[in-house]
């Protein structure tokens, strides 16, 4: 898996969204991008990426384009319109994606993957103007669409981050 971010200018998500979908098509690999406000680091990345490659290694996914599933888990949803939040929106967007493939990769550092996704990563970075997005996300924003409550939040050690990751990881629990 390689995470690329940056902000881009988007005009039309779905032209943005067809763009990197086709990159991901010409390397054999699936780039999926997210509004990086709602992206609390790396590892919740990491977790969805891992948990849809599970899924569709067992033939247990949610949806059928594996793109959506990463984001179906990112989200902590299992109904696509409502995970659909967390993808990038018109205007001046702050991105951070996903590339990946199911059948090679896996999250975890040390195993990023081959050419397809290194060329791939390099393609989706040069749709992007280059800064630090991963990291940066709007707190409130992640509190209200996770639905973390002050009383949540007190009590999970970790802080916010903890409780995104914890969202994410039940998602399989709630099949």
């Amino acid at each position: 898996m390689r995470v690329v971010e940056g902000t881009a200018d988007i005009d039309d998500v779905g032209a943005f969204v067809e763009t990197l979908g086709a990159i991901g098509d010409r390397h054999g690999v699936t780039v999926q991008a997210f509004d990086a406000r709602y992206v609390v680091d790396r590892a919740h990345l990491e977790l969805a990426v891992e948990l849809a490659t599970r899924a569709h290694a067992r033939g247990d996914t949610i949806a059928e384009d594996f793109g959506v599933e990463i984001l179906l888990y990112a989200a902590g949803r299992r109904q696509i319109n409502r995970a659909l939040t967390m993808g990038v929106s018109e205007g001046d967007c702050p991105v951070v994606a996903v590339v990946t493939d199911p059948e090679t990769d896996n999250s975890h550092v040390g195993n990023e993957g081959g050419d397809g996704i290194e060329a791939a990563a390099s393609d989706a970075r040069e749709q992007l103007t280059a800064m630090s997005t991963l990291g940066a996300y709007d707190e409130d924003r992640v509190r209200a669409f996770f639905d973390v409550s002050d009383t949540e939040l007190g009590a999970t050690a970790g802080g916010l981050p903890d409780a995104v990751r914890e969202r994410v990881a039940l998602l399989p629990v709630e099949k």
